[in-house]
């Protein structure tokens, strides 16, 4: 397990870390929440992206919105007596995407919203609350390295925890102030 962590987490910042650092350089802090929006050309570059991020959505929605679509078909199997089935299986998936993809075009301030809620939820459980648990389950002599790394990780997500809804939030406000439903 510890090993797929590490390769996944690899992969992840060789394809994150490079397009966060090109796009600041290219277009500063003018950049757009999606960086594809900034792109003008070359075309076959943004179209390219805009299939990895379809291929990456579809394979990533599934997963983390299983234990949603689980309660559903468990709340229409055993509260309303429908019958399990591959059809109630993909009636209800697609009514459940559908619902948050409209829930997702009514809001494009959808960047300032993962900021403001990914600090409750990200940076807790990413940042500090592993390292909280490494310490107290292995309890390293204080001041050797890995307890000295395991703290500026717990201080550094504390402030990402505070910082980033604020941020987001602050986002969401100068986003609104101009948002009109559907114009």
């Amino acid at each position: 397990m510890w090993k797929g962590v590490v390769v996944a987490y690899i992969v992840v910042a060789i394809c994150y870390f490079p397009v966060a650092i090109i796009g600041y350089w290219v277009f500063g802090n003018q950049v757009s929440d999606n960086i594809l929006i900034s792109l003008e050309k070359p075309t076959w570059l943004i179209a390219m992206a805009n299939l990895f991020v379809v291929i990456h959505v579809i394979g990533s929605y599934q997963i983390y919105a299983m234990p949603v679509f689980d309660m559903i078909e468990t709340v229409l199997v055993k509260n309303l007596n429908f019958t399990p089935s591959f059809t109630l299986r993909f009636i209800t998936r697609n009514l459940y995407v559908a619902l948050t993809m409209f829930i997702g075009i009514c809001f494009p301030f959808f960047g300032g919203l993962l900021g403001f809620f990914g600090g409750f939820a990200f940076a807790p459980t990413t940042y500090f609350l592993p390292c909280i648990m490494w310490l107290t389950i292995y309890k390293p002599n204080k001041w050797s390295l890995s307890w000295i790394a395991n703290w500026v990780c717990i201080i550094l997500g504390i402030m990402l925890m505070i910082l980033s809804p604020i941020g987001g939030l602050r986002q969401i406000i100068i986003e609104a102030k101009d948002y009109e439903f559907f114009s």
